[in-house]
């Protein structure tokens, strides 16, 4: 078990919209995260039992996000409102997340160019490359997340 904060005080969202489950490693450029698939996530769907394969991007995005919350934490600030501003080449091996998987999400950071950024991202499931795509972010300056919150 880690000793980070729950994954609702590093993100910006509110449930339902919470997808992913727990922070599992983070560093200056590296970050680990969790999702169940299972009847809580959003896109879920009750008669196949499954989530969209699409929605893997937005697992990846929650965990840049969650790696952006989580050194805002640090400073002792609240979670950064950010935005996803485009994926390069999402690749999926799977159509479908099926109920009961356990997927870890992992994002690098490639570039930091004042309020941009780019990171690479996969999803694993077993240990194997599922999924993969580089998402272009934006964090707005501080003086603007106030005024959007």
């Amino acid at each position: 078990m880690n000793d980070f904060p729950k994954i609702s005080k590093l993100l910006p969202h509110d449930a339902p919209m919470i997808l992913i489950k727990e922070l599992v490693a983070v560093g200056k450029d590296r970050v680990h995260c969790r999702v169940l698939i299972d009847e809580s996530c959003l896109f879920f769907d009750h008669e196949a039992r499954t989530v969209p394969g699409y929605v893997g991007i937005e697992f990846m995005a929650q965990t840049v996000a969650a790696w952006a919350g989580y050194h805002a934490w640090e400073r002792g600030e609240q979670p950064p409102i950010g935005f996803l501003l485009g994926g390069r080449s999402y690749r999926s091996e799977l159509s479908m997340f099926e109920e009961g998987m356990v997927l870890d999400i992992h994002g690098e950071q490639l570039m930091l160019y004042e309020n941009m950024a780019s990171f690479s991202c996969t999803i694993e499931y077993n240990g194997k490359v599922m999924g993969k795509c580089e998402l272009n972010v934006f964090e707005p300056p501080k003086e603007i997340q106030v005024r959007l919150t």
